[in-house]
């Protein structure tokens, strides 16, 4: 297999499991909890290094912001080795009940963005495989941590989720939306390879409070450091996995 044109990768490379955070700062997070940290490249979007923790090997791969650069990230890394998919992100709250700094665990993605509907029809779902997502739930009561378990939605338009489409979403029941799970689930279901999903709520479109609104001062105390908890959860969960 040749190297991959995003990544810069090729087989070899990277681990079977692979934690995808949007975010590239991100990925130095991650990896301050992890032994055995080497940079493999960075491009774009993408930054990937190869860890450890607690003796598991695994891959960091940021995807960037949205499915389209998710897609990439998901094909390449499954050209080269990468059999399961574990995104840790942020995620704004459709249920007055889920607090910011709560953590949500997908049990599927509605497709409200347009990337999976290039590899298949709306109606086909974009569901976690169930042993992620048992191991992420898992690794979550294990952390003391309240875990909402349920639908969420992947969306386009970080900038145009109207008071129309937040009550919609509400009223379906979906727990938060977020810009990438549904492409991510769609993909690793096509190609027979696993993927989850948990990410930890920055705002509440509900109640109003969009990502960053809040001051530290004025966040819940389990809201502080919550990335960093979920972070936790998740590479618990690469130890099941």
């Amino acid at each position: 297999m040749a190297k991959q044109p995003h990544l810069l990768v090729e087989e070899g490379d990277v681990n079977d499991i692979a934690l995808v955070p949007g975010d590239p700062g991100r990925v130095d997070r991650i990896a301050s909890h992890c032994e055995n940290v080497e940079e493999i490249s960075e491009n774009r979007e993408y930054k990937l290094v190869n860890a450890s923790y607690e003796g598991h090997d695994l891959t960091i791969c940021s995807t960037g912001i949205g499915c389209p650069s998710t897609a990439i990230a998901v094909e390449e890394l499954a050209n080269v080795g990468v059999e399961t998919f574990v995104r840790v992100g942020t995620t704004g709250a459709l249920q007055a009940d889920v607090e910011i700094g709560d953590m949500v665990v997908a049990t599927g993605a509605a497709k409200e963005e347009g990337t999976s509907k290039r590899y298949e029809s709306a109606v086909y779902p974009a569901v976690p495989d169930y042993g992620t997502l048992s191991a992420l739930v898992d690794a979550a009561e294990a952390n003391d941590e309240s875990v909402h378990v349920g639908p969420i939605v992947s969306d386009d338009a970080f900038y145009n989720e109207s008071e129309e489409y937040v009550e919609e979403w509400n009223e379906a029941g979906l727990l938060a939306v977020e810009m990438e799970a549904a492409t991510l689930f769609s993909l690793a279901r096509r190609r027979g390879l696993a993927a989850g999903a948990i990410c930890t709520v920055d705002g509440n479109l509900v109640k109003g409070t969009q990502k960053g609104a809040d001051s530290d001062a004025e966040l819940p105390e389990k809201a502080k450091n919550n990335v960093e908890r979920a972070i936790a959860i998740s590479l618990d969960a690469v130890v099941t996995l």
